[in-house]
Formats: structure tokens, sequence, C-alpha cells
């Protein structure tokens, strides 16, 4: 399909800067089947049915964002997926002063050195030393904020909170699963009061979420692979979820695409355990989710795409268009929506 089928404008001022406060007092438009209704997140109990599960992703973000200096040349790296104990793959800002083999210092006693200059123009960083890298992060880096917002304010401590679940256990992401942004301990709580489940998953989101998509046809897009688990138990609860009548809502793009990569033709979910690369676009059968929360996304961006295969692009023009107009925030601080395909 053609890649500007899926654009549309969006004013600057729609971008937020900030999360709500609270959470949970985010806006939530929601679109169930050809219904659409505006409320807020903290609403979401009586949007869904007994039985319905939601599955959110428990990565936690790692300060992934570094400054550095290769002899009098600045250079910017921000990791994007781990490669091995100490490397990790990095996306390079003045990738042309670095060459294969030269040593980045990071400050704080922090350097690694680049190697295997990708065809993206990334490159592997192998970090010096005996400490866990998590530790040599924690000392150098600093929380690595989407371009959109980092482009417009200083990343500050207040980022090390807001920019993480109230889910995050497992270190490894370099971008928020951020619908989950939204959730509470008391909307959880009043959620399970309402008969409505949580599992968890683990997928660790990857910086190429934020690259735009340069081909003119979605046939022509490479999407960056990122790593996930979905352990046994859990699949095994999602499946009864399903069988007994309940809905599997995933939270998030990030659920989404790994219980797809997961789900088989019969759209049973199965454990699951490496690399997905997984591109949703219209005409995609989904097999392994009934629902899905998600944020507000970018023009022409695959996670658009996705959204527009789940409930129909037209819907999603249309949906996009009363956010805009209604003053809906977007993207990783911003409101979210709901959205339920009628099922035939």
């Amino acid at each position: 399909m053609r890649v500007d089928l899926f654009d549309f404008d969006l004013p600057a001022e729609r971008i937020a800067l900030r999360p709500a406060v609270p959470r949970d007092a985010a806006r939530l438009l929601v679109l169930d089947g050809e219904a659409t209704r505006d409320l807020t997140v903290g609403a979401l109990p009586g949007q869904l049915r007994a039985g319905d599960c939601l599955v959110f992703n428990d990565t936690r973000v790692i300060p992934a964002q570094l400054e550095g200096r290769r002899g009098d040349a600045a250079i910017g790296a921000t990791l994007h997926k781990r490669e091995g104990p100490r490397r990790w793959r990095a996306f390079i800002r003045n990738a042309k002063r670095l060459r294969d083999g030269d040593t980045i210092d990071f400050g704080a006693e922090v350097g690694a050195r680049a190697s295997d200059r990708g065809e993206d123009g990334s490159f592997a960083l192998d970090f010096a030393g005996d400490e866990p890298v998590e530790l040599l992060l924690e000392r150098a880096g600093r929380m690595p904020l989407p371009p959109y917002i980092a482009a417009k304010r200083p990343t500050d401590a207040q980022d090390a909170t807001d920019y993480q679940t109230m889910f995050a256990a497992e270190p490894g992401a370099v971008a928020a699963p951020t619908a989950a942004l939204h959730f509470t301990p008391a909307l959880v709580d009043a959620l399970a009061a309402a008969g409505i489940a949580h599992e968890t998953l683990t997928l660790h989101v990857g910086a190429g979420t934020f690259l735009p998509v340069k081909a003119e046809d979605t046939a022509d897009h490479r999407m960056h692979a990122e790593w996930g688990r979905i352990d046994a138990a859990t699949a095994d609860r999602l499946n009864t979820v399903r069988a007994n009548g309940g809905r599997v809502i995933a939270v998030g793009t990030t659920s989404l695409r790994l219980i797809e990569s997961a789900a088989r033709a019969d759209g049973v979910i199965a454990p699951f355990e490496g690399d997905t690369a997984i591109f949703i676009t219209p005409g995609y059968a989904f097999r392994g989710i009934d629902g899905l929360v998600t944020n507000f996304h970018l023009p022409k961006s695959t996670l658009f795409m996705l959204v527009s295969a789940l409930m129909g692009r037209e819907r999603m023009q249309a949906a996009y268009a009363h956010a805009i107009a209604a003053g809906y925030r977007f993207y990783s601080y911003g409101d979210a929506s709901l959205l339920l395909p009628a099922r035939g």
C-alpha cells in the first residue's frame, strides 16, 4: 500500500510534553465497532466486560541515551537492541565522524568501542570494563525521550518516573510501552473488581519504533527486530480467557505485536521467546487479540498502519480527525484510545 495513504495533518500544539496527572485522568477515545465515545481512562472498567483480560508489557526503560566524544568529535548514541552481554546496537548521531575500531568516551568512566557499521548507519558498541552495562548506563546515560519531545524540551528528573509504567520489571527497553503509562494501582484494582483480569509479557522496545517510514510503499519498509517473551503459563491463561468467551485486549502496540507473533493460524497463543519484526498493515488477519488500548500515533508511521489494520483506514482517519478537533493530546505522553473492532 502507498505510505501516503496513512498521512494526516497534526498541529504541533497537540503533541503532549508531559503526561496527565493523575495518570488515569488522561482522555480515552473509545471506538467500539461503529460507536465513538469520549471518556477518560478512569472509565475503562465500564467499557470492558467481565472475563476480558488486559495484557501489559512489563519491560523497563533503561537510560539508553548517551553523549560522548571520539577525539574532538561529539558523538551521540541511542542504544536500541542488545546483541550480547556487553554489546548493544546503537543509532549514532554524527556517525560520519566514527569508524570501525574507534573508542567513544561517554564520561563517568564509561567507554565503548564501535564496530560492525550497519546499512542503516548504526554501530555495535562494546562497553569496556567488567561492571554490568546497566550500572554504566545509570552513571552516564539518560532517559531516551522520543525525538518529538526531546526536540522541544530537555530530559529531566521527572521523566525518570513519568516515562516508566507501573508494570516495569524487566530492564531492556529504550522506549516505554506508553499505553500502559495511563494505568495506576487504583485503576487496576477497579478493573479487577469488574471481573477484568490482567497478564504481563515482555517485549524490549527498540528505538526503531521512532524511525520514519522512508519507503513510498509499505512493501518496501524494513522493520527493526525486537526481543520478546511469552511464557507457557501466560500463553495458557490467555487461551483460557478466549475459550471462556472473554476478550484478550492488548495494552499497547508492543503487547499486540508480540501476541500476534506468538499466535498460530488457529488463534491459539503459543509460548514465544526470540526476535520479532512483525509489520502489520491493512489486510492482516488478527489471530491472538480482540482489541487494543493505545495512544495516538505519528502520521505515516508503522503504528498508525497497525491501528488502521485493526479498525479500518478510513475509520482511523476519521477518528484521528475527531481527536485533533476535540483537543486530544498525541504521542507518548498523550491521551489514549480503546479500539474494539466489530466482529462478524
